[in-house]
C-alpha cells in the first residue's frame, strides 16, 4: 500500500514536472492531455487520472510554478530579516529568477497574468489570489521599513508595490522578446533606487 502511494506521488510529480514546462510556453489554456500524454509516453487517462480533470492538473501546474517563485524570490527575503533587509534580498533574488527563470517563457506568473486576466474562470480567481499574496507580501514588508525608520513616514506603499511590480514585469518582456541582456540588472538597479528615494532625509 505504501509503495503504491508513494508511485502514484512520483507519477503525479512527474506530469506536473512536465506540464510547468509545456504550459509556460502554450499558456495554461494551451495544456493538453493529449500532448502531455504523448510527451510522457502514457494514456491520456494515466495522466489525468491522478488529478480527476483537465481543470485540477491546470490549479496543479499554476500551484507548482508559485511555489517555483516562492522559493526562489521569497525565501531569501525570509532569511534576510524583515523590513529593508527583506526588501532588498527579495529584489536581488527576483531579477536573478527573471533571467535565470526555470522556464523558457521567462516569469510563469507574469506570462499566465497576461493571459488570464480577461478569462473570467476559476483559474483566473486562483492566480488572482496568488498575485494579491504577492503584493501583500511586499507591502507588508515596505510598511515594516517604514515603522523601522528605513523608510520616510511618507513613503506610499501602493506606489512603491506597483513600481517594483511594474519593473519586473518590464524586465520580464525585455529578456523574453527584446533578448535585452542588461535588462534585469537595469531592474534591479531602479528597484533599489525606487526605495533609495524614499529613504529618510537627513535631519538638518
Amino acid at each position: 500500500m505504501r509503495k503504491s502511494a508513494e508511485e502514484a506521488r512520483r507519477t503525479r510529480n512527474r506530469i506536473v514536472s512536465v506540464a510547468v514546462t509545456q504550459a509556460s510556453s502554450a499558456g495554461l489554456s494551451g495544456l493538453t492531455i493529449g500532448s502531455l500524454a504523448e510527451t510522457l509516453d502514457m494514456s491520456k487517462a494515466g495522466v489525468v487520472g491522478p488529478f480527476g480533470s483537465r481543470s485540477e492538473l491546470q490549479f496543479a501546474v499554476l500551484d507548482r510554478a508559485v511555489d517555483m517563485f516562492l522559493e526562489a524570490v521569497v525565501a531569501p527575503g525570509r532569511a534576510a530579516g524583515p523590513g529593508l533587509p527583506c526588501l532588498h534580498a527579495v529584489i536581488d533574488a527576483w531579477c536573478a529568477y527573471l533571467v535565470d527563470s526555470p522556464f523558457p517563457n521567462g516569469c510563469f506568473i507574469t506570462a499566465a497574468s497576461c493571459e488570464l486576466d480577461g478569462q473570467p474562470g476559476e483559474l483566473r480567481v486562483r492566480l488572482l489570489d496568488t498575485v494579491t499574496r504577492w503584493r501583500r507580501f511586499l507591502a507588508e514588508q515596505i510598511t515594516t521599513a517604514r515603522d523601522a525608520g528605513d523608510l520616510a513616514p511618507d513613503a506610499d506603499t501602493d506606489d512603491l508595490v506597483t513600481t517594483l511590480s511594474g519593473l519586473a514585469m518590464a524586465a520580464n518582456q525585455e529578456i523574453q522578446l527584446l533578448g535585452d541582456k542588461g535588462a534585469a540588472e537595469r531592474a534591479r538597479r531602479l528597484m533599489r533606487a525606487a526605495l533609495s528615494h524614499h529613504r529618510p532625509r537627513p535631519a538638518v
